[in-house]
């Protein structure tokens, strides 16, 4: 399955590593900049995604994850930051041996950018 969409409200996302421009060995073992079918290049960025939490449920501990930008998203995520990702999306993927067993499986994130994440429920201000 390709571009599965995600739902991620129920989580936080803060920036762990700025975004860079993601990069890829080309066939002479040079670093190049990785880019799409039409030349327009990808970038990067390391998020950690913590469950928010639920009245009555222990809340998860998150885990880091690569997310592959299909633009660059701009200024203003630096670590640290709590974003959003706009369009996620997610793949799977898997590699099989000569022998046709697999020996590798998993998924990758995707989205179209990121925007800042609004303020969370817990630090908006009450009403009075």
């Amino acid at each position: 399955m390709d571009d599965i969409p995600v739902n991620l409200s129920g989580y936080r996302l803060m920036v762990t590593e700025e975004p860079t421009m993601k990069m890829r060995e080309n066939k002479a073992g040079e670093m190049e900049p990785a880019t799409d079918r039409y030349g327009v290049a990808k970038f990067v960025v390391m998020l950690f995604a913590k469950p928010r939490p639920v009245q009555g449920q222990r809340t998860g501990k998150g885990e880091e994850i690569k997310v592959t930008l299909v633009a660059d998203p701009g200024e203003g995520f630096e670590e640290g930051s709590y974003v959003e990702l706009i369009n996620p999306i997610l793949n799977t993927y898997e590699m099989r041996g000569e022998d046709g067993r697999i020996t590798a499986s998993g998924v990758w994130f995707k989205a179209d950018g990121l925007k800042p994440a609004g303020p969370s429920i817990s630090s908006a201000p009450s009403a009075a």
